[in-house]
């Protein structure tokens, strides 16, 4: 075995044949060709490979110090168990990737999440999560990740990359190159089998969590603190977000809550970006940035429902004539609730050319008892304690 490979060091107090992971509501029965499953290499000094066949699992019971690159190859899988804390120690040159055909599974409980942090308090001290899975994307065939330039994209909607359960994700963000940065949790072509469900991404620097294509769902979604979008698609994700809490930083800079595109340079690529984006609190805080709760350019299409809306200069922001001739008087948003801190624009709309739209009466309907989240602009009862927020 290669040096640079995570070693399997056998646990003679762990007995068991398999492991059971819980992936999609389902029970997926990975098991490794050794009887035994095994813990992995020095915590200190956590970095390498998990290639074909290997399954590694990390020991909850130590701290992992994450001081190099982490890639779980095609055929790999990397299980990760509740309460298990990795910190990373090398700026951009500490980040995990997961190959199409790998799989993660960091599976946290709401008592003991997973955490993946850094050893400094500050965003951008290390990279990031980068998965990359098979499903379709509109950009081509397949794409390379800008981060690690690994292939994703494909014609499985059903691809299966793992799952991240009661995940923490905290001050992320590195600069890769001058022009590229990671964002706490960036998911390439991922396929509708994997699960995303209760994850915290906390004060990174960029994107909270970026989605490019792909067919996967995300629940119970946590975005506070992070210097760019709070939460971000593109390249055709046909997917659902549901319960989504997002929030500037405390200074009140950033840019975005939500922002969706379709296509960059053709905003009628094929598939097209088409969520379904409900129950959903964003919080703004000032008018740096790109102001807006939600912006959606591009082509970008969804359906909008039960979201709350402060403190952003404009609450929903529609750009391009591909994304407004979708929802000018189409009733695909609903149940909006403004909240009247600084929301001096409900809703506009701008064409390609940048000219100002009328908005028809029937585009949105307001709720003034809509509770978003869950909570109203209030941390929601699902995401106390495990996300960090109380």
């Amino acid at each position: 075995m290669k040096k640079n490979h995570l070693k399997l060091i056998i646990a003679a107090f762990i007995i068991c044949s398999s492991l059971i992971i819980h992936s999609c509501g389902k029970e997926e029965d990975i098991t490794s060709e050794i009887a035994v499953v095994g813990i992995a290499q020095d915590p200190n000094n956590f970095k390498g490979d998990v290639t074909s066949g290997q399954v590694v699992t990390l020991d909850p019971m130590k701290f992992y110090k994450l001081n190099g690159i982490v890639t779980v190859k095609n055929g790999g899988t990397l299980v990760i168990p509740a309460g298990t804390r990795i910190i990373a120690t090398s700026g951009a040159s500490s980040y995990v990737l997961v190959e199409q055909g790998g799989k993660i599974y960091a599976n946290g409980t709401a008592g003991s999440p997973v955490l993946f942090t850094s050893e400094t308090t500050v965003a951008g001290n290390w990279g990031g999560i980068v998965i990359c899975g098979k499903a379709p994307i509109n950009t081509g065939n397949t794409g390379s990740s800008e981060i690690g330039n690994l292939t994703y994209g494909g014609t499985e909607t059903t691809d299966n990359s793992g799952s991240l359960n009661y995940v923490r994700i905290e001050y992320a963000g590195a600069e890769f190159t001058t022009s590229k940065k990671f964002n706490g949790l960036s998911l390439f072509g991922i396929g509708n089998e994997t699960r995303v469900e209760s994850v915290a991404l906390l004060n990174n620097a960029d994107d909270g969590i970026e989605i490019y294509g792909g067919t996967v769902n995300v629940l119970n979604i946590v975005s506070i603190g992070n210097t760019n979008h709070a939460f971000s698609y593109k390249d055709g994700w046909i997917g659902t977000a549901t319960n989504i809490y997002t929030k500037r930083k405390a200074d009140g800079t950033g840019n975005n809550g939500i922002k969706g595109i379709n296509n960059a340079t053709n905003p009628t690529a094929s598939p097209q970006s088409s969520a379904t984006i409900k129950n959903v609190t964003v919080i703004g805080g000032n008018d740096t940035g790109e102001a807006n709760g939600i912006l959606l350019s591009s082509g970008a299409q969804a359906t909008i429902e039960n979201v709350v809306i402060s403190s952003w200069k404009t609450g929903i922001n529609l750009q391009g004539d591909a994304t407004v001739t979708y929802f000018n008087g189409q009733s695909k948003v609903k149940d909006i609730l403004f909240n009247a801190t600084n929301v001096t624009a409900k809703i506009s709309a701008t064409s390609t050319a940048g000219t100002s739209v009328t908005i028809l009466a029937n585009t949105y309907t307001e709720k003034p008892d809509a509770t978003g989240a869950g909570n109203g602009i209030l941390t929601p009862a699902w995401a106390v304690g495990w996300s960090g927020l109380q």
